[in-house]
């Protein structure tokens, strides 16, 4: 008999997903991930996080680049706050 082995993915929880978010919003800088590893409350696999950073990069909240992670969303109220008190050319 053959056993055949499946590899099952492992998905990041809501809360972890929350977690991570929070940490890089509250940043307010470009930082490492090493550096968001040491910073989150609760201990993250690297390959969680890893996958975690790829949602939200894909999700347009941060931007990854080679000096580090950068939060850049901005919900759509305070964007219209922002244009209002622009200047128009």
């Amino acid at each position: 008999m053959q056993t055949q082995q499946m590899q099952i993915m492992h998905s990041p929880t809501l809360n972890t997903v929350l977690m991570v978010e929070r940490t890089l919003q509250e940043a307010k800088e470009i930082i490492k991930i090493s550096e968001i590893k040491r910073r989150l409350p609760k201990k993250v696999m690297h390959n969680t996080l890893l996958q975690i950073l790829d949602y939200l990069q894909q999700s347009g909240k941060i931007l990854i680049t080679t000096k580090g992670v950068v939060w850049i969303y901005r919900p759509p109220a305070e964007l219209e706050k922002l244009k209002e008190g622009g200047l128009e050319i």
